[in-house]
């Protein structure tokens, strides 16, 4: 690109090679202005290109394409929060410093509910700790099988890494199998190295039943809280994690602790005298469930009991405080085939008055 070769083109042309080489003020420049430009540009270039002539490198469209820049900026900035773990502390928390924090809990055999808090400076240390490998580093969750009792076992396995995303601060997690787990949370890079942010509590996943039926809806665990908190081990005493009490208690707003009797209390060896009145009725019943014949006809007792599309049945038996047989008698649909299967209970229950002494009012 010399001045002769440009003098020969219309300032149409010279305008619209200097819009493409990126010089600057080009659409209030005359046409010697525009040779002239255009000439130090392609020897700035050869300077940096190698040596040859009439070429200049190449710009990108974004240089000169403000939209087009806005578009790029606005993506980098959702990948920047997709890989973002950190949280904003939880409501209930405002007083207290906030600091990472991860709870594992049971929601049933077939689920568990993972809740994080994660503050800025740990993402930032990730950061630092994968120096170049940060940029192809994504945020995932772990799913570790403990092999033994220990919560800091050794002999972890790593069962299933789930791909998550900045913004969040709960993931449910569905699991196959009865096992005793954790979940870790951090990023994963590209060449396999693994940096962790936090670590849950250990929690064991119960077997499921035959006949279990479970709540589909996974809003507000307010209702079944002490069960999901049993169940994740919050009363259990090998459990040494005060994370998932204080989830717990800042949510309910109450303290979550075992029954037990309150200091002052009385005892049952107390004295009838200084004892409060305090009523107290109990009663039972047992459920009877199993699986037959979709078109097979059941009776518990002699009374017809409905059988589910699926062949599963489940009725309620009233449990007085006796001894008592349970007939339950499958009958094919033709009347060709019969089954029984005869099941026996017992319910002896007690009312023990202070000091220890049997009450007969039951």
């Amino acid at each position: 690109m010399t001045t002769a070769s440009l003098k020969d083109k219309p300032v149409r042309d010279l305008a619209r090679m200097a819009k493409q080489h990126g010089v600057p003020g080009w659409h209030a420049m005359r046409k010697d202005q525009l040779i002239r430009a255009l000439v130090r540009r392609a020897k700035s270039a050869l300077g940096t290109a190698g040596g040859r002539p009439g070429l200049a490198p190449p710009v990108a469209r974004a240089e000169t394409d403000p939209a087009a820049a806005e578009r790029i900026a606005e993506a980098r900035e959702r990948l920047a929060r997709a890989k973002n773990l950190a949280t904003r502390p939880e409501t209930g928390r405002a007083a207290k410093p906030q600091r990472d924090r991860m709870v594992l809990m049971v929601r049933g055999p077939f689920w568990l509910h993972a809740f994080w808090e994660i503050t800025p400076r740990s993402v930032v240390r990730a950061q630092a700790a994968l120096g170049q490998e940060w940029h192809t580093a994504k945020p995932v969750l772990q799913l570790l099988r403990l092999e033994s009792g220990l919560h800091a076992s050794a002999s972890a396995c790593v069962v299933r890494e789930i791909g998550v995303h900045g913004g969040v601060k709960n993931w449910f997690i569905d699991v196959r199998e009865p096992m005793r787990c954790r979940v870790e949370l951090g990023y994963r890079a590209a060449s396999g190295r693994f940096h962790a942010l936090a670590r849950s509590n250990a929690v064991t996943v119960p077997p499921a039943a035959q006949g279990d039926t479970l709540d589909a809806h996974w809003g507000d665990i307010a209702g079944e809280c002490d069960r999901v908190y049993a169940m994740s081990g919050g009363f259990s005493p090998e459990n040494n994690s005060t994370e998932l009490q204080e989830l717990f208690e800042e949510r309910l707003q109450r303290p979550m602790a075992p029954p037990a009797r309150r200091p002052g209390a009385y005892d049952l060896e107390d004295d009838d005298d200084e004892r409060p009145e305090l009523q107290l009725q109990v009663d039972a019943e047992v459920i009877v469930y199993g699986a037959t014949q979709p078109d097979a006809r059941v009776t518990l007792q002699g009374e017809p009991v409905k059988v589910q599309a699926d062949g599963t049945f489940r009725v309620r038996v009233d449990m007085p405080n006796k001894r008592q047989v349970l007939p339950i008698i499958a009958s094919a649909a033709d009347g060709g085939a019969r089954h029984m299967v005869v099941m026996a209970v017992e319910r002896n229950t007690k009312s023990l008055h202070p000091g220890g002494r049997e009450s007969t009012d039951l």
